[in-house]
């Protein structure tokens, strides 16, 4: 079989067992989960893509942001977002975002690749490479838990960051003349 071919075959084969639809997990996610959930995205998913001297960590507590790729003396280095150790954050959502971060990779940002792009989003470029890659399923899904499940997860996580509405204060004639009085007051 071509390599070209090699990411396609692989997809058909763990399609069902790679996404977990509806599965409990309780592995705690650490340095070791990490790595290995990323070892088998890029075997299954990105085999035809050279892998080199690029790493994976969980780092910062990010509201908007899930993921994100850096290069640090000649290295590659994946950051995912360190709140989505929480079981809470379903596995599928970790996977595509690291999936996300491949796709700049092998585009050329942060890596030894030429870049094939000016901009890293330009386009929907890297939408498009994960549904071609067979992520269509899970960017939907990632869609619709954004919308429905994300915040209220980051606000029990991250409490002391979320902003408590403030009361609005009522400004009436005698209160706004009150406060003249007491500006003119020696």
């Amino acid at each position: 079989m071509p390599s070209s071919l090699t990411w396609q075959h692989n997809l058909k084969k763990t399609e069902s067992s790679f996404f977990n639809v509806d599965k409990q997990e309780t592995t705690p996610r650490n340095k070791e989960w990490l790595e290995e959930r990323f070892n088998q995205i890029w075997s299954l998913f990105f085999s035809d893509e050279e892998k080199k001297d690029v790493s994976i960590r969980w780092k910062g507590r990010w509201k908007n942001k899930f993921g994100h790729i850096t290069r640090k003396k000649g290295r590659a280095e994946i950051a995912i977002n360190a709140l989505f150790q929480d079981l809470r954050v379903p596995e599928d959502i970790i996977k595509l975002t690291i999936a996300h971060e491949i796709v700049h990779y092998m585009h050329g940002f942060h890596s030894h690749l030429p870049r094939k792009f000016s901009h890293p989003h330009k386009g929907g470029i890297v939408d498009k490479e994960l549904i071609r890659r067979g992520f269509g399923y899970a960017v939907k899904k990632e869609k619709e838990w954004i919308k429905t499940d994300w915040s209220p997860i980051y606000k029990s996580l991250m409490p002391h960051k979320t902003r408590r509405p403030q009361p609005r204060r009522q400004f009436t004639l005698f209160s706004f003349l009150r406060s003249r009085v007491r500006e003119e007051e020696p």
